[in-house]
């Protein structure tokens, strides 16, 4: 096979992908006759050729995708008017702390926060699969600590950690400063403000990466379905701890 209708192959089954693919299962298509050298060869042939194009090819950590550029997201959210998933300002805090302190216990991020950590925060994030438990601290009770997913990645766009906007804590309120990086982390669905929050300053940010999957544009195939939407977080459960 030429270079030519290897990338045409390539192509094909990554506009038709409902996943990221990896570099294993891409060899698969041709039987691992091509090497993953001469395969990333061929990727970066094809970030070439659609450069300047609606959509651009790129890695994130579970591989790589089509996806639309951030620029005509605005363009394609009129297909789709629906509103945005609304999570609460405690939720987001909660998981740029995981994401830049992992791994945490709820009892670090309660002690960033400055309060308690519901555990209906804990499961809307599990069951946005942004978040893991990837062990047990040895501590009294052994404590589940927690981390951030591929899935997390994926919907920042991001292919590691390091990508993370960097971080600099300058002052005591460290869940403030580390919202206020997850705001400028390409998130883009809006957050609800939440009574009783440690900081009115501290900024929310939100569900999808700002690029849209192409699989859905791709004739012949659904797209993905749509995770169901977290159940209500109860506000009672994450007010400010007293002074006292």
């Amino acid at each position: 096979m030429n270079t030519q209708d290897a990338k045409r192959v390539l192509e094909t089954a990554l506009i038709c992908a409902q996943q990221p693919l990896t570099l294993r299962e891409m060899r698969v298509l041709f039987a691992d006759e091509i090497g993953a050298d001469s395969l990333r060869t061929l990727l970066d042939e094809l970030c070439r050729d659609w450069d300047g194009r609606g959509v651009e090819l790129v890695t994130v950590a579970s591989g790589w995708r089509f996806q639309s550029r951030p620029e005509l997201r605005e363009f394609l959210d009129r297909l789709n008017p629906e509103k945005p998933r609304r999570y609460s300002r405690a939720v987001m805090e909660t998981l740029a702390i995981i994401a830049y302190r992992q791994p945490v216990t709820r009892g670090d991020i309660e002690d960033i926060r400055g309060v308690v950590v519901s555990t209906e925060i804990i499961k809307q994030l599990e069951d946005r699969s942004w978040i893991e438990v990837i062990g047990h601290r040895e501590a009294p009770g052994r404590p589940a600590l927690y981390a951030t997913t591929t899935q997390f990645l994926d919907d920042l766009g991001l292919a590691s950690l390091e990508q993370l906007p960097a971080l600099e804590l300058t002052g005591s309120d460290q869940a403030e400063a580390l919202a206020q990086v997850a705001q400028a982390s390409l998130l883009d669905e809006e957050a609800v403000q939440e009574p009783g929050a440690a900081d009115p300053q501290v900024a929310a940010a939100a569900e999808e990466s700002p690029g849209v999957p192409v699989p859905e544009l791709a004739a012949g195939h659904e797209p993905a379905s749509e995770p169901a939407p977290p159940a209500p977080e109860s506000e009672a459960t994450d007010k400010v701890q007293s002074d006292a």
